[in-house]
């Protein structure tokens, strides 16, 4: 059986140009199934795969929160935290807006619109994490450092 071919998103071009080293991680999607199922799929821990979640500001300013896999966003203390008075998860349809990418395969790289980037302060603390890389089924694996230098991303504390 030949290996399935490898994605070429907006995200792995950006890594790329960056000179990113990252690895490949094809999986089979579920509708609905989150990091749970990618964890599984993997054979990793749910706390190592990140989740890019598209939100807005109460300015209904975008922005994206990497977030543990097994963990929820604080909005009350995210809002608190960048100076604003509410945070919330935008639609699938605004998200999709935003990003360029389809609701479960959307990845911190390469979106169409540029956003700031709200990190979880402890995922800086894994050696790798596996993100989207684009594309539903496709995750890649990458040191955490990388996020801060590529996107400025801006380190929260916001895990419940």
């Amino acid at each position: 059986m030949a290996k399935e071919k490898t994605p070429v998103t907006p995200a792995v071009r950006a890594l790329r140009a960056a000179g990113v080293v990252f690895t490949d991680h094809l999986y089979h999607y579920e509708e609905k199934g989150g990091t749970a199922v990618s964890a599984r799929e993997l054979g990793v821990d749910e706390h190592c795969v990140v989740k890019t979640l598209i939100m807005e500001d109460d300015a209904r300013q975008p922005l994206i929160v990497l977030m543990h896999g097994d963990r929820q966003v604080s909005t009350r203390e995210l809002a608190r935290q960048i100076g604003t008075r509410s945070v919330s998860p935008c639609t699938p349809e605004t998200a999709q807006k935003h990003s360029g990418y389809l609701v479960g395969g959307t990845s911190p790289f390469g979106t169409r619109r540029s956003m700031p980037v709200y990190l979880e302060e402890t995922i800086l603390g894994l050696p790798t994490i596996y993100l989207n890389g684009g594309k539903r089924g496709y995750l890649v694996g990458i040191d955490p450092r990388e996020i801060v230098r590529l996107l400025k991303s801006i380190v929260v504390r916001v895990a419940i």
